[in-house]
């Protein structure tokens, strides 16, 4: 069993029936099924002297804290793998800087980094993360063969994206570690342009701290953490690892109950993953309890709608103006092809628009929006 994939699909089979008795009972005779196919055991990485237990966060129900369970179990097991088959030596380089520098990493650092000055932009705008990915949650009505990473990465950049991230987990996006470094080449190949080389993310599911050695090693700048899947205390552990090599934290969380957590262990960029209402994700960020002397960049994650239209853009234009600094969108970028008006570029602009969906529709065709006139009219001028 591809444990990874059988996660993927369970989310999925998840998000549709959520609310029956069926699918509860469904899914735990499947993880059952699956937790017995899984070596449990996970050799430390070489970090390990400074590593703490790993204490799981609660969740907001039992499937999806199994499903965290399961998705860590899997990744764990490969992560062993890529240690029995030698670190490169470019990865242990960083893996040396780590333990050099983890003794002397401040605990409360809330002096923002460049991504998340980067990525929080002055009120009433948001700012827009595209995730690089090859494979995607819809099997049809996506496009079929996605361009290589150094077509796309100047593509995202020149559109107005603020950050690109790549999903480094191959069996779940498709790429590798081999993707962050062609897409870091081509923004680091954009220094003196305008726009200039955009920050690049690694969206790999991180368990142990060698991945985050890994992703300093390829020159990403940030790395996501998801509280869900290792647990609040081992979050607070790779926070200071990322930094020991210069790198920032986004921390993934789905409940207000992780982001509240994720704050006080010094998270200050939290994504909220998994959730469909906008309403609800606002929830999540509503009322933290932030140190005085800090401040946190909060993203929220779109997830892809099945279909050709594209509300995408909208909840981002209402993401903007329920608060949120940020969007993360993923799949929405690749539903429609390269057609010149809702290719990659064209949805990451209308996102960004200065419209609001109390003047215009993404899809309409006119409006009294300046955003709806820019999607549809001069979005490519």
């Amino acid at each position: 069993v591809d444990t990874t994939i059988l996660v993927f699909n369970l989310i999925k089979l998840k998000k549709q029936t959520a609310q029956t008795n069926t699918m509860k009972q469904t899914l735990a005779a499947v993880l059952l099924l699956a937790g017995s196919q899984i070596t449990l055991g996970f050799a430390p990485s070489p970090v390990a002297s400074f590593s703490v237990k790993s204490t799981t966060a609660s969740t907001s129900t039992t499937s999806l804290y199994a499903l965290g369970v399961l998705a860590r179990k899997a990744k764990e097991n490969e992560i062993r793998q890529y240690c029995k088959n030698g670190i490169d030596e470019s990865v242990m380089e960083q893996v040396r800087i780590m333990k050099e520098n983890l003794p002397n990493v401040e605990e409360d650092n809330d002096v923002p980094g460049p991504v998340q000055s980067y990525l929080t932009r002055r009120k009433g705008t948001i700012s827009i993360i595209a995730e690089y990915k090859r494979k995607f949650a819809v099997e049809d009505g996506f496009v079929k063969e996605m361009f290589e990473p150094e077509v796309l990465s100047p593509t995202f950049r020149e559109f107005g994206a603020r950050g690109v991230a790549v999903m480094a987990d191959e069996r779940i996006g498709g790429c590798s570690y081999d993707d962050i470094a062609a897409i870091v080449k081509e923004q680091e190949g954009a220094k003196g342009d305008m726009p200039g080389p955009v920050p690049v993310i690694s969206s790999d599911l991180i368990v142990d701290e060698v991945q985050i050695a890994r992703s300093a090693s390829v020159g990403a700048q940030a790395v996501v953490v998801t509280i869900g899947v290792v647990g609040q205390e081992k979050v607070g552990f790779f926070i200071k690892c990322a930094r020991a090599v210069g790198l920032e934290t986004i921390v993934a969380v789905s409940t207000k109950e992780e982001a509240q957590a994720a704050v006080d262990i010094g998270a200050r960029i939290i994504s909220v993953v998994g959730i469909d209402d906008v309403e609800d994700k606002v929830a999540v960020i509503s009322d933290l309890n932030v140190p005085e002397t800090a401040t946190v960049c909060t993203i929220a994650n779109i997830l892809a709608n099945d279909n050709k239209a594209l509300e995408e853009v909208e909840e981002a234009w209402i993401c903007r103006d329920k608060g949120f600094n940020s969007v993360w969108v993923s799949d929405a970028l690749y539903k429609s092809g390269n057609d010149p008006s809702e290719h990659a570029g064209a949805i990451i602009k209308g996102m960004a628009a200065k419209s609001s969906v109390k003047w215009a529709s993404a899809k309409a065709m006119g409006g009294k929006g300046e955003g709806a006139r820019e999607y549809l009219g001069d979005i490519l001028m």
